[in-house]
């Protein structure tokens, strides 16, 4: 026999049969302890923890008892098939090329990248009667996978499963088949498809978004891509702020039209229907005319002398990269869409460091050795998920600052007085909160079949507390007036108090400024809690040794938020912090100190490092997309062939290059 004490290297072979796989129809003597101290034993059959855990995975509906049998879960091939999901006798048949000889049977095609397939299918030589039967065929699979090379999806596995796509990647097959299906008169509606895709693909999509208009279709994108705006037929510029301070058209037209005339609409009362004041210049024609720009440094930090190196990375389609990353620097991962930037950052290296410094069980894909692990000491992975998934949650609680926002409220005279403490100002337990919706400010209405609806509580509208906890009031306000200010109100209200305005201030520095503190974080977009994440960070007090990875940041940002981002990303990095980006966008890629950009295409003709160094460094490198396009947005700086660009190394010196 054995206990929960037992060292599982101790338990004997049938035990851990049993354990695992059940005790099948023989009962075990199971003992009960009872309230009242007796202890009562029944016989009952062991089910086992493998069907235990396949019982919990099949019939629960919460999502977080499935993620955790998950976690005791790993994918394999089938042994019987080897991955073809077919039966032997499907697998028998195969296609043959006439001239050449060689067969593949449907899973050796399915294999095959996009690219790869489309050459198979451009070029097999068939018998004269193959060629009669299957004309028409192979038409229509070249023509649907032309449709798929033409939005950048050429990297991509032909059975590549669908929930292992990114959204990007999922938007463009649909485009893809809205493209094939050749219909006229439709109004398309795209959110930013160009989120994941390097320079050279988004020149594909644009013309495949245009090759959708020229059938006689409209199509409409919301977008921040400076190419894809500049391609537009007509502009319509929303602002001129966010949050409170946009909600208007700014300004809409040709691209010429915004250029020229931006700002210069007048703002019209939406209830007077009365013009008013002309509106501040637009910031997406200021950024488009090159009026106002995001700064190329003319300072390159090195570092602070020490690395971190990982030796032969050979996961999916990397091919033994060797990686070395100076820390102490800003660092950009670049290269096309499918050449491996993930599989090397956020698969390969981010579990190693988990692992070695939290001793998290996710599984790195293959690698060499690792070296340089000394040098850090946290490693965060900052992501646009939400930073909570209930009403409660929101940037204040986030931050914590909330929690100095409580002990500010208890320490008034009207707390003292009534015997309050910092739980009477929590919405999370009982004493202050409305229990009417237990603090969460709305009721929830499940839907059958569809999301759940929430709609303010009648008892407290919103307030989330009782009546007797909003008597108690700073400065005329109460503890639920403070959550509905927002980010500047609050910055101003608090800024004789350094500890609770320093938290809020980084709020303000990340451009958030115009979001409430009490906001439901399931109401803040991906980019919003991204920043929020990045804000908490800069209030800790850190040790200079952490490694920050971000992947594609700029997602759904406008040009301003990609300045403000970078001003973020910069202050880290000058607390000695590393920070890695993995990132498309050129204005992120020309301010950072580092770059490794992996391909030189996507798929199998990837996963390998094309190019290392400084910006400058790799738009020298003729092997590299990156570099081209680089090339010419460094060309753009003025004075370029007088000035040089600065090196700082870590002694403070600065040499040129």
């Amino acid at each position: 026999g054995f206990d929960f004490d037992t060292p599982l290297n101790k338990i004997t072979a049938a035990a851990k049969e049993a354990l695992l796989n059940g005790t099948g129809k023989e009962k075990l003597d199971v003992e009960y302890a009872q309230a009242s101290g007796r202890s009562v034993t029944y016989k009952h059959r062991f089910e086992g923890l493998m069907s235990m855990l396949k019982r919990y995975y099949n019939e629960t509906t919460s999502n977080q008892i499935r993620d955790w049998v998950e976690s005791f879960m790993t994918t394999s091939v089938c042994k019987e098939c080897g991955g073809g999901r077919l039966r032997k006798e499907s697998l028998a048949v195969r296609l043959v090329d006439a001239a050449t000889g060689e067969r593949w049977n449907i899973h050796d095609v399915v294999r095959k990248s996009i690219f790869d397939a489309r050459d198979l299918f451009g070029h097999i030589t068939l018998t004269p009667r193959q060629t009669e039967i299957a004309r028409q065929v192979l038409k229509e699979i070249v023509q649907r996978l032309d449709f798929l090379l033409n939005v950048g999806l050429e990297y991509l596995s032909l059975e590549r499963s669908a929930r292992s796509l990114s959204g990007g990647e999922g938007q463009r097959i649909r485009l893809a088949t809205q493209i094939g299906t050749q219909l006229v008169g439709v109004l398309y509606i795209l959110d930013e498809p160009s989120i994941g895709l390097h320079q050279r693909d988004n020149i594909k999509l644009i013309k495949s978004l245009k090759s959708l208009r020229d059938l006689g279709n409209t199509v409409i994108v919301v977008e921040h891509d400076k190419e894809m705006i500049e391609s537009a037929d007509y502009v319509v510029d929303l602002g001129p702020g966010a949050g409170e301070h946009g909600g208007h058209v700014v300004t809409s037209g040709t691209v010429e039209d915004l250029l020229e005339n931006s700002g210069k609409m007048k703002r019209v009362n939406r209830v007077t229907n009365a013009g008013g004041n002309g509106f501040p210049d637009s910031l997406t024609a200021e950024y488009l005319r090159g009026s106002r720009s995001i700064p190329i440094p003319d300072d390159r930090r090195t570092g602070s002398g020490k690395y971190l190196t990982l030796k032969g990375a050979q996961g999916n389609n990397l091919q033994k990269v060797d990686l070395k990353l100076p820390l102490g620097t800003l660092v950009c991962i670049t290269g096309v869409s499918g050449s491996g930037k993930s599989t090397l950052i956020n698969e390969t290296l981010y579990p190693i460091l988990s692992r070695e410094l939290y001793e998290s069980r996710v599984v790195p894909l293959p690698f060499a050795s690792i070296d340089g692990l000394k040098h850090i000491d946290k490693v965060i992975d900052i992501d646009q998920t939400p930073i909570g998934r209930t009403p409660r949650s929101n940037p204040a609680t986030y931050t914590g600052v909330f929690t100095l926002i409580r002990d500010l409220f208890t320490q008034l005279p009207e707390s003292a007085i009534r015997g309050y403490k910092a739980g009477r100002f929590s919405f999370n337990v009982k004493g202050g909160r409305c229990e009417n919706c237990e603090g969460d400010g709305v009721k929830k209405i499940e839907m059958n079949f569809l999301p759940d609806v929430y709609v303010l509580c009648d008892v407290c509208n919103g307030k989330r507390y009782n009546r007797e906890t909003l008597e108690v009031r700073f400065k005329g306000k109460s503890i639920a007036d403070v959550l509905d200010m927002t980010v500047e109100e609050s910055s101003a209200l608090f800024q004789d108090l350094p500890r609770i305005h320093r938290h809020v201030k980084t709020l303000l520095d990340v451009g958030l400024g115009y979001i409430r503190l009490g906001q439901q974080a399931t109401t803040l977009s991906g980019g919003e809690a991204q920043r929020v994440k990045l804000a908490t960070e800069l209030t800790k007090v850190g040790t200079g040794k952490t490694l920050y990875i971000l992947d594609e940041p700029t997602t759904g940002l406008h040009f301003e938020d990609i300045r403000m981002l970078l001003d973020v990303l910069n202050k880290l990095v000058d607390k000695g912090n590393t920070v890695i980006v993995i990132e498309h966008n050129l204005d992120v890629i020309k301010t950072s100190d580092w770059i490794v950009d992996l391909g030189p295409e996507g798929g199998d003709k990837g996963g390998q490092i094309v190019a290392v160094g400084t910006p400058e460094d790799v738009a020298l490198n003729a092997r590299s997309y990156t570099g081209a396009f680089l090339n010419a947005t460094l060309g753009e700086r003025p004075g370029e062939e007088e000035k040089g660009v600065r090196i700082k190394n870590k002694g403070g010196r600065v040499k040129k290059h």
